[in-house]
């Protein structure tokens, strides 16, 4: 197996959809020159909408509460949720990345069968598909909890 080959397998293992395996290879390729990491901007729709809910679906845990925290605490400021977002939307895949590039390097320092390198890849990455029922559920919440607060000061009056 040739090291591109090598390379393009680890990350259809770490992602585990094959349907998005090569929208990510071609991400990862943006991020990797010659052997050294670089942020760049790379657009995602799903990184956009979901913020915290991509990351955490994508198993990227602290990355995700830092970004659910900070949606929190700025969420008063007119504006700054929609930065923000842009701002995952733009650099969510390079966390993802950062995450591939951590794990694969924990991977290669402990395995050395290929085979087992691409099934442990393939049990530590991947999503978490549950996470999309819970993003759900939050939203929900919170649009109603903002259609109520519209709604029951009118009661009062």
């Amino acid at each position: 197996m040739s090291e591109e080959e090598y390379n393009n397998t680890m990350i259809e293992a770490f992602i585990d959809k094959p349907e998005k395996t090569l929208w990510y290879q071609m991400a990862f390729k943006k991020y990797n020159v010659n052997g050294i990491d670089s942020m760049k901007w790379n657009w995602s729709w799903w990184a956009f909408f979901g913020g915290w809910g991509f990351l955490l679906y994508r198993k990227q845990y602290l990355a995700s509460a830092l970004i659910f925290v900070l949606s929190m605490l700025i969420s008063f400021i007119p504006f700054a949720g929609f930065i923000l977002s842009t701002f995952i939307g733009g650099f969510g895949t390079y966390i993802v990345y950062k995450g591939y590039k951590t794990k694969l390097a924990e991977v290669e320092a402990n395995i050395t069968n290929v085979e087992d390198k691409i099934e442990t890849m393939r049990q530590i990455g991947g999503y978490n598909q549950w996470v999309i029922w819970v993003y759900a559920i939050f939203v929900t919440i919170a649009f109603i909890g903002i259609i109520s607060s519209l709604i029951i000061p009118s009661f009062n009056n």
